[in-house]
């Protein structure tokens, strides 16, 4: 998903999404769910029962765009505790989508010192 030079945060919706929805559908689960501003160029990410298909949708600035994902054989590690909507950077979606379970990564630390 090359859309951008800089990276854009990325919005992950916690659990089952009807993914019967399309671009409307989302967009006002985006506005009126998580009451996140769907024109900020941010991306908003969800992901069926099944755990086999995933929709992204974005603004770019000229228009909205849905990109969608659906694998054959495995199943996506969706996020499904936590609040409605967890934040994450484009490479834990790339991780994500690369089926690899992201609530396993290792906890950042905020020391002080080195004694």
């Amino acid at each position: 998903m090359n859309r951008m030079l800089t990276e854009s945060q990325v919005y992950v919706a916690v659990g089952v999404t009807d993914l019967r929805k399309s671009i409307n559908g989302l967009g006002l689960l985006v506005e009126e769910q998580f009451a996140l501003n769907l024109f900020d160029g941010s991306l908003f990410a969800f992901c069926n029962r099944r755990r086999d298909l995933v929709k992204i949708v974005y603004w770019d600035g000229s228009g909205f765009c849905l990109w969608m994902k659906r694998v054959e054989q495995e199943r996506f590690q969706w996020p499904d505790d936590g609040g409605a909507v967890v934040e994450m950077s484009e490479q834990a979606l790339s991780w994500l989508l690369s089926g690899l379970d992201v609530r396993q990564a290792h906890q950042r630390l905020a020391y002080t010192s080195v004694s």
